[in-house]
């Protein structure tokens, strides 16, 4: 791809990532063989999980990523330009908590606080924050719809495509937060200097 190194993401957006990369002319045929190897140099892919990709674009070991809104959101800090939206990987980032009474709003006015459990800790914070809310967040790593159902916490925090695993415990949307979809970002150095190679990427990925 004119000498640049793409990172792309495993798990939920890699097959539509390795469509688009298809479509911009990219041979994905090794990478769709090759579950277990993350660097593919000839085709310039390097594969990794999405929370990975804007640490290796901003340090320049990748010129170009793609990856989540929901990454790139709780990643803020990151030094990367976000070029486009992808229009894949649509999700909903949403403030849940079980059916019925809303124990976060009840929880807000008896104590002035609620426990938020979430795996996006600083998204959670800063929306709280700017609706001028007090939050305990508590940081989980697995499956975040458990935290209301035992206890430790009022609500949560979390990505959702289509509310299924949500309702399946129980859990209904309260709030939405954000809406988030794949981006295409790019290390500031690279943009600059690789202007013309990157332009040119740009142009196919909106040409469709």
């Amino acid at each position: 791809m004119n000498g640049l190194r793409i990172a792309v993401p495993r798990g939920a957006l890699f097959d539509d990532t390795l469509e688009l990369l298809d479509r911009l002319g990219l041979d994905t045929r090794a990478v769709r063989e090759n579950d277990r190897k993350l660097l593919f140099e000839e085709a310039g892919i390097v594969t990794m999980r999405p929370s990975d990709v804007p640490t290796y674009v901003e340090a320049g070991a990748a010129d170009l990523g793609i990856t989540g809104k929901d990454v790139l959101m709780e990643q803020s800090e990151r030094e990367c330009y976000e070029l486009v939206d992808l229009g894949y990987g649509y999700c909903r980032m949403v403030l849940a908590s079980e059916a019925g009474e809303d124990r976060a709003a009840e929880a807000l006015r008896r104590l002035g606080v609620v426990r938020i459990a979430t795996k996006y800790p600083r998204i959670a914070a800063r929306h709280f924050l700017a609706t001028g809310r007090q939050a305990e967040i508590v940081e989980v790593k697995g499956s975040v719809e458990l935290a209301p159902l035992t206890g430790l916490a009022e609500a949560i925090v979390d990505l959702t495509a289509t509310g299924t695993t949500l309702v399946e415990n129980g859990l209904v949307v309260r709030e939405e937060i954000a809406e988030c979809s794949a981006r295409l970002i790019a290390n500031p150095v690279a943009h600059k200097l690789k202007a013309r190679a990157i332009d040119a990427v740009l142009e196919r990925v909106r040409a469709g």
